[in-house]
Formats: C-alpha cells, sequence, structure tokens
C-alpha cells in the first residue's frame, strides 16, 4: 500500500484521555494554572486533560482557534477548567501579550509546558534555508520566547514558577531531523543554563525527552520508518503521549520541587540500546546488519 494511504492511530482518543488511570491524585494540581503551548496536538492534548483532571486551570496556547476551541468545548464538557488563546510563539510580542492575558484573566500562572513544535523528515543534506528557519524558530525560538516571558513575570511578581519543556532524545541514534536535534539541543542547553540563573527566583526548568511516542504526527513519517519505531528501545514498543503526560505532572508539580536542570527521558530505554530513523533506514546501514 502506498504510504500516503496507510495511516496509524491517532494515540488516546478524548474519552480514554478523560478516564486513563493516573498515579496522581485527583486534586493534586488543584487550582493551579497551567500555560500549555501546543495544547491541540497529540502530546498537548494528553497534557491539558491530565493537568484539568488534576484540578488545574489549563491556558491552552496555539495558533488554530477552531482545534483549540474544541479541545475546550471537550474538557468543559467533563467539568474541566480551560481557556484558549490564539497566538503565535515565534512572535515575542504575540507571547507577552498572551501571558499578560493569563495573569489578568486567572491572577497567577503557577506552570508553563512548552508542548509547541515541529519538524518534517529529510536527509540533513537537502533542507532549505526555509525549512531549517521554520523547525528552529519555532522549536527553540518560540520555546524561549515563552520561557522567558513566564519567568520575567514571576520575578516581577515575586512568585514562583515552574516550565517543563518537551524536547527530544538527542544522546542517541536519532536521524532524519536534524533540525529539530540542532534546536531541541539548545532547549536542552538554555533549560540547564537558565535552571541556575533562576533557581534563586524559585524558578525551576526541567525538559521532557520523549522517545517513540505513537500520536497522529506519526503520519508524517515513512511506512518504513513507522514499522521500525517498535523496535527502537529495549522494551520493543512505542509509548503513549500519556506517559509524556504524567512526566510532566511529575516535574511541574511538588512532587518535583527538589528537580531543576534535568532531562527526564521517557524512551523506553532506547538512548540505552536502539535507533530511530525517521526517514527510514538508509540501504547502506542495512546491507551492514
Amino acid at each position: 500500500m502506498d504510504d500516503k494511504q496507510t495511516s496509524v492511530k491517532a494515540g488516546p482518543s478524548d474519552d480514554e484521555l478523560a478516564r486513563h488511570p493516573t498515579v496522581f491524585a485527583a486534586d493534586a494540581l488543584q487550582d493551579h494554572v497551567v500555560v500549555i503551548s501546543g495544547g491541540a496536538g497529540g502530546i498537548g492534548r494528553a497534557i491539558a486533560f491530565l493537568f484539568a483532571r488534576l484540578g488545574a486551570q489549563v491556558a491552552l496556547v496555539g495558533r488554530n482557534k477552531e482545534k483549540l476551541d474544541a479541545l475546550a468545548a471537550q474538557l468543559a464538557a467533563r467539568h474541566l477548567k480551560a481557556s484558549t488563546h490564539v497566538a503565535d510563539i515565534r512572535e515575542p510580542d504575540a507571547v507577552g501579550a498572551l501571558f499578560d492575558t493569563v495573569w489578568a484573566a486567572h491572577g497567577r500562572a503557577d506552570c508553563l509546558i512548552n508542548s509547541a513544535g515541529g519538524q518534517f523528515p529529510q536527509a540533513a543534506i537537502d533542507f532549505s534555508i526555509k525549512g531549517w528557519n521554520a523547525v528552529i524558530n519555532t522549536n527553540l525560538n518560540g520555546t524561549w520566547y515563552m520561557m522567558q516571558a513566564a519567568a520575567q513575570r514571576w520575578r516581577d511578581r515575586n512568585a514562583q514558577g515552574s516550565i517543563v519543556n518537551i524536547v527530544v532524545v538527542t544522546t542517541h541514534g536519532l536521524h532524519g531531523i536534524a533540525h529539530t536535534i540542532a534546536a531541541r539541543s539548545g532547549v536542552i542547553g538554555l533549560s540547564r543554563a537558565v535552571a541556575v540563573e533562576w533557581a534563586p527566583l524559585n524558578i525551576r526548568v526541567n525538559c521532557v525527552a520523549p522517545g517513540a511516542i505513537e500520536t497522529e504526527g506519526w503520519n508524517v513519517y515513512s511506512e518504513q520508518a513507522r514499522a521500525a519505531y517498535p523496535r527502537s528501545n529495549p522494551m520493543m514498543r512505542a509509548g503513549s503521549p500519556w506517559d509524556i503526560a504524567e512526566a510532566c505532572v511529575y516535574l511541574a508539580a511538588p512532587s518535583g520541587k527538589f528537580i531543576t536542570g534535568e532531562t527526564l527521558t521517557v524512551d523506553g530505554g532506547g538512548q540505552l540500546w536502539g535507533e530511530t530513523w525517521t526517514t527510514g533506514k538508509p540501504a547502506y546501514f542495512r546491507d551492514e546488519e
């Protein structure tokens, strides 16, 4: 079957996210305000559901108002609290206005989850300047603008805060998305640097690095690449967006109160054993097996 006609399950449904068991207490984040960029995406959606289920008011951020409103409606139908905020995180002024709006509406913001991002599989030698800049501007620059805007408002209000950045595993064989490796490596480095600078401000900064996680985003990859993903780690399976959501709660909530500057890898051990070829494994390397 042609790759374009083949698709994979788009991760958990909203009903599944609404009832999926969790290790956290139902009131673990009661009355917290959590800003989630990329909230309508596969991983961001799971994060939004879990944080809201634990009592948080989630502020969903993205560029597509229709998708944000649809998710907010799904949450509201289950008596979960959400607001929507259309913003392009690549624009610093828009990011600043976003946080001002959240503070004006809720009087606080306790946590920022940077889940927005995107990439496309391609050999690095063929990247166009436009394609490279698009990934860097969203995954690195946009993440930084969100981090800085949140931190400035926490500092100015003498409030504590927590940031969790969704990155990728950069320490093992993840191939075919070199632009994302560059951007997310920058985010990891930034997180470590400001974790020290911002510790006196009571601001914690951490990262979560997903491995092969089954979402609708898999459909941009070839059938050959997708078929190999479950064998990219010693557990021999793909993860779920729920795995990433629970990792974010652990770092953002009081459970992570003595953790900063860390990258929590959620990849089934893939960084220790395995490789992921988003473009499909080239014949040269297959022939060497």
